[in-house]
């Protein structure tokens, strides 16, 4: 039979359209059905619906149960949002409206609402972790049902978040991470409204700005520009910072983002790593505890010189990826939406490498574009995607042996420890070089040729 009226493969031998299950695998038909082998079946009711809810039910379960063995390591924060929270209800004193605050003003909502229908830190953490399983909950059923892969993206959303371990839901970058990915997802059909939700992320931690600016830098015209970001992230800025400003913030409004200025390096930071490391033979070299913020970071004047250059490093880094990723967009139209998720990808990296903080929750960020590409990627971009995937997994995993599990001793510097910290940082670092090249490959390819063009 001449290739041209080969049947298409996706109808059986009456020329009817072939039925697919669930998870989107079309049964054999005929005589010449052979009998599913057991990967295939199994696979079959891992991409089910009720399998996928399976999967989410028992990760969730363990991540829970692990969070509460924990106690304060995990919920020692969470802890923390329980005093502002029924301090301001008590007294009327509020973060960002009274006093400065680590945080930006929209991070009051969810801090502020379990302390609304409780009276206790237990009943409180109860209700914050149960809003962070919703909010997985939501970024889950979006992400399965995002085409081409959504549901085996789904299932490597639901190893990262297991991998990364029970910092996820005991941080506020829990509530972040699922809105980083619901974004990512609306991103090619809906931009607007997926600037507003990455925006309002933005305003209650910092890091889903990192999609908006991949969506500006990849916006196709000028008016898609104004009309898909600019619009909506200005008006969701001015509700936020009106609200903030009618409570009485002032210029608390937006103090957050001078608030890390003072800091000397988190000890688990990637920029603390050679000064980690040099503790093996040099024991000049001090980690100590800050009972103002809560954390160990490195002394000296060597660790703030580098703490201090970080502060406009970051900036930097983020705006040049950004000019990277429009002139990528601009070089390859036909990928854009490859370029936008790698754009957020190399952001979000860029936001942890050179970020004096560093804190182990940070890696719950780089999990949902890794998700997101995972899903919407053709076949091509699908191999480009598969060894990051698996970098992030190994990345995930390190940072929870690095804490919870064994944070005393990579404070004591035992060896082993030291190790497998600068491994999960190196491996950031390769993480963002990779997005960058790739970025950088797609700015200086050659443009497609139009159509009907000779």
């Amino acid at each position: 039979m001449p290739a041209d009226h080969a049947p298409d493969a996706a109808q059986d031998r009456t020329g009817e359209p072939a039925r697919t299950d669930d998870a989107g695998i079309a049964p054999r038909t005929g005589a010449d059905r052979p009998a599913r082998s057991t990967v295939t079946a199994v696979r079959a009711v891992l991409l089910s619906r009720w399998g996928l809810l399976t999967g989410f039910v028992l990760a969730h379960t363990w991540i829970v149960l692990d969070a509460v063995t924990w106690r304060g390591q995990i919920f020692g924060d969470v802890t923390l949002y329980e005093w502002w929270a029924r301090e301001g209800l008590r007294s009327g004193l509020w973060p960002v409206l009274d006093y400065d605050w680590v945080y930006p003003a929209a991070a009051l909502v969810p801090v502020t609402a379990p302390a609304l229908v409780t009276a206790g830190t237990v009943a409180y953490q109860a209700v914050w972790t149960a809003g962070v399983v919703a909010l997985d909950a939501l970024a889950l059923w979006m992400l399965a049902r995002t085409a081409p892969r959504g549901r085996v993206a789904a299932w490597w959303w639901l190893l990262f978040l297991v991998a990364l371990g029970p910092i996820s839901v005991g941080r506020l970058d829990g509530v972040v991470a699922p809105l980083i990915l619901v974004s990512l997802l609306l991103a090619a059909r809906r931009p607007a409204v997926a600037v507003a939700v990455a925006t309002l992320g933005a305003w209650i931690k910092v890091a889903p700005g990192a999609v908006v600016v991949a969506l500006a830098a990849t916006a196709r015209r000028r008016r898609h520009l104004l009309r898909d970001v600019v619009a909506p992230g200005a008006l969701v800025s001015v509700v936020v910072v009106g609200l903030a400003l009618a409570g009485g913030a002032g210029e608390r409004a937006w103090s957050v983002f001078g608030q890390q200025e003072a800091r000397t390096l988190q000890a688990e930071s990637v920029a603390a790593t050679a000064f980690s490391v040099a503790r093996l033979w040099d024991p000049s070299v001090v980690i100590a505890y800050n009972d103002e913020i809560f954390t160990y970071e490195v002394q000296g004047d060597a660790a703030r010189a580098v703490a201090g250059a970080l502060d406009g490093t970051l900036v930097a880094a983020v705006l040049l990826l950004g000019l990277l990723a429009w002139a990528a967009a601009r070089r390859r139209p036909d990928v854009v939406p490859d370029v936008l998720l790698l754009a957020a990808a190399a952001a979000l990296l860029a936001l942890i490498v050179f970020n004096k903080v560093g804190s182990p929750q940070f890696v719950a960020w780089i999990g949902p574009p890794v998700a997101a590409a995972l899903a919407l990627a053709g076949p091509g971009a699908r191999r480009l995607w598969s060894p990051p995937a698996l970098g992030v997994l190994a990345v995930a995993l390190a940072t929870q042996v690095l804490y919870p599990l064994a944070y005393g001793p990579f404070l004591a510097g035992e060896p082993w420890m030291v190790a497998v910290a600068a491994l999960r940082n190196v491996g950031l670092v390769v993480l963002l070089v990779g997005a960058v090249w790739q970025l950088g490959r797609l700015a200086l390819s050659e443009r497609p040729a139009e159509p009907g063009s000779r």
